[in-house]
């Protein structure tokens, strides 16, 4: 299928790169209905994105004209999450337009941003960036862009992850409202819809054909590994598969800086790049990748996004993925635009669950394997030297002249043996591994509880028993201890039986499937490890599978006699209930007795109008009890007047001069409010005045 009709300086451009079949991407956004509209797309990762959308906003650019104008503020604006994929994406347009007469800049971080500046001054009909440089530029007014009719967000949900949704709101923002607004992303979550829906009008959504099969080209690959053997197992896998180049992720910088020079030191030719290196020093490492001068790339996630190295076949997971669409990022650096490459997980016994479900979200199916063995490497390098350009390629006159000479010095054995060791000194030596085996649920049934094989109900032992120097006089305890059998030993926990912990030793049960496995790895041991070793069968061996004797009882149990029950209790020499209490003070029954006597409890239902203090407490003991009585006992109470309060302000009606009268009258002093300011007249302002009772004591 050729691609639909586009301008001719794009199409020359397409048909040197030999791009004669269109992805399922660039054809739907060359549809007719989706021409000059904004467009929310979604597709897996190596289908042409980047091609796409500059075919895209070719038209919206340029219309019918076949060459841009020499000198032009920016009318295409597309932003990345990534510095490698700006730069990226900025090669793919450069060859893409490059006989339209397009100038094309990308302004990322890690670069001299005075040079970005002056570049821009000079003219550009593309800018490529990531979203923090951009905005400084736009603040700085080094960008203009009032004349911008596109704007494409590259990966849009990754930039919403690495947190520049405020960057991107504030570009947004100031772009025309005219432009067209295309968002391209591998996934399309809820945060890329609210945003589509906000800054973009009537958008066109396109979701790839083929997206519901993820990365048909690549053969996922999942190898079980010991924990403490993840390097030797990056170093087999690159040297089973030796593909041309080949990218190893971990999860953290300083694996990355570990990996690296294990790898260095092996004789690799490895380059790494991790956000902690400068932007000159990781676009050397990608040219080294493209130039072929690397062959191995150990990187963090910043190299998962984006990156196209077009010989990359191969790509390992020396840490497991934290989720499943980062395994897809991943892996995606490999099968690419029809290519076939290998994905390859690297599975320690401890994350097995952890791999099962990330790849039954990724809806991926790995085979399941052991790491390469060095015997099998060995013989594989056989065969392939015997398939070198070295043996295979034909001689010239002036080697089969030195070739005689040298057979009439040597055998043709000696020879040979030669050619087999300057062929092996150029490649990395293979690492002997163990391979932990395939697990209980991988391939049988699931081994059987502890409970069932104490009990005896399955069958015959296949147990082999086992003893370390550990007791419980050195605190050995099954929690630390299961651990380090199966690192050591290089079990899963099903493999490992009963665990008899004794004061100078313990005793545990490993599987006769393992058993050999398990005494090979304890032959290998650093220095402070405790010594494991095989049991001597003669050693008195406790037996699980024999199930206790039940306990006899001869008779019934015979029960000491109770006291027996006599009767009620009786209450001694206790005072019976007669009738109401008498009081001492009061001299009666509580409905007899003062409102103002003191009892042994009185009862404070009176207030301050009574007499009686706040802070009344009656004392008790040997004092005399006081009587309380009202103060006002016997005095006439006073009488209060009623406070007087003023009208509001706002009701004040002002007396004219015709009522006044004609006598002087004295006036009481008034306080001026600010509301009788405004309608020009005084208003009285009284004060309350304190209550009689008040101040007395």
């Amino acid at each position: 299928m050729a691609f639909p009709q586009t301008s001719l300086p794009i199409t020359r451009a397409l048909v040197e790169r030999k791009y004669d079949e269109p992805t399922a991407v660039q054809l739907a956004v060359l549809e007719e209905n989706a021409v000059g509209r904004d467009m929310v797309v979604s597709a897996q990762t190596g289908s042409g994105k980047t091609v796409a959308y500059g075919l895209a906003i070719a038209p919206t650019l340029m219309g019918e004209l076949m060459q841009f104008d020499y000198e032009s503020d920016p009318q295409a604006l597309i932003v990345a999450p990534t510095r490698e994929l700006a730069l990226q994406v900025e090669r793919e347009l450069a060859w893409l337009y490059q006989y339209t007469g397009a100038r094309i800049i990308a302004c990322v971080g890690g670069m001299d941003p005075s040079r970005e500046r002056r570049r821009l001054d000079q003219g550009a009909h593309i800018v490529v960036g990531t979203p923090g440089r951009l905005r400084d530029h736009l603040e700085r007014g080094a960008l203009k862009i009032g004349d911008l009719k596109a704007v494409v967000l590259d990966e849009a949900d990754e930039m919403l992850d690495l947190g520049f949704r405020e960057d991107l709101e504030f570009i947004l923002e100031a772009t025309p409202k005219e432009r067209r607004t295309l968002m391209f992303s591998a996934t399309m979550p809820k945060s890329i819809a609210m945003m589509a829906k906000k800054y973009q009008r009537d958008a066109l959504r396109i979701e790839a054909k083929g997206s519901e099969r993820a990365h048909a080209d690549i053969e996922y690959r999942a190898m079980r590994v010991a924990p403490n053997e993840v390097e030797h197992a990056v170093v087999n896998v690159l040297r089973l598969i030796e593909a041309p180049s080949a990218i190893v992720f971990c999860n953290t910088r300083e694996h990355v800086r570990h990996l690296h020079a294990t790898l260095s030191e092996r004789g690799f030719a490895v380059v790494n790049l991790s956000g902690e290196l400068s932007q000159s020093e990781r676009n050397s490492a990608l040219q080294a990748l493209r130039d072929g001068r690397a062959r191995v790339c150990v990187a963090t996630d910043v190299a998962a996004r984006g990156i196209d190295l077009p010989n990359l076949t191969l790509v390992i997971h020396a840490d497991l993925p934290n989720d499943a669409e980062t395994l897809q990022h991943r892996s995606g650096r490999t099968g690419r635009a029809g290519r076939k490459g290998v994905s390859v997980l690297l599975v320690p016994l401890s994350r097995r669950r952890k791999a099962d479900m990330m790849l039954q979200t990724a809806r991926v199916t790995p085979a399941w394997t052991g790491v390469p063995q060095a015997d099998e490497i060995r013989k594989l390098d056989q065969q392939r030297m015997l398939q070198d350009p070295i043996i295979t390629q034909a001689a010239s006159e002036e080697e089969l002249d030195l070739a005689k000479n040298v057979l009439a010095m040597k055998t043709p054995e000696e020879i040979a043996a030669a050619l087999v060791r300057i062929y092996r000194a150029r490649l990395p030596a293979a690492e002997d591994v163990f391979d932990p085996g395939p697990a209980r649920n991988e391939f049988r049934e699931p081994a059987p509880s502890r409970r069932e094989r104490d009990r005896g109900d399955t069958g015959p032992r296949n147990f082999t028993w086992f003893k370390l120097d550990i007791g419980r006089k050195d605190n050995a305890d099954p929690k630390w201890l299961l651990p380090m059998i199966c690192r050591r030993g290089k079990v899963t926990k099903p493999d490992i039986g009963s665990i008899k912990i004794t004061d100078s030793e313990t005793r545990f049960e490993i599987s006769n499937e393992a058993a050999e496995r398990f005494a090979a790895a304890m032959l290998i041991a650093e220095p402070d490890d405790p010594a494991i070793s095989l049991l001597d069968p003669s050693a008195p061996v406790p037996r699980s599978d024999i199930p206790r004797p039940k306990k006899v009882y001869e008779g019934k149990k015979e029960f000491s006699a109770k006291k027996p029950y006599e009767g009620k209790k009786s209450f001694g020499d206790k005072k019976p209930y007669e009738a109401k209490k008498k009081f001492e003070g009061g001299g009666g029954s509580y409905e007899d007795r003062p409102p103002h006597a003191a009892g042994d409890k009185p009862k404070f239902d009176r207030g301050p109008k009574d007499g009686f203090k706040k802070d009344f407490k009656p004392k008790f003991g040997g004092e005399a009890k006081r009587e309380y009585k009202p103060k006002f006992d016997g005095e006439p109470k006073r009488e209060y007047k009623p406070r007087v309060e003023a009208e509001p302000a706002r009701e004040f009606t002002p007396r004219l001069e015709s009522d006044a009268p004609k006598y002087p009258v004295a006036r009481p002093k008034f306080k001026k409010t600010p509301a009788a300011a405004n309608v020009g007249g005084d208003v009285p302002f009284f004060k309350s005045k304190k209550s009689a009772w008040k101040g007395k004591k």
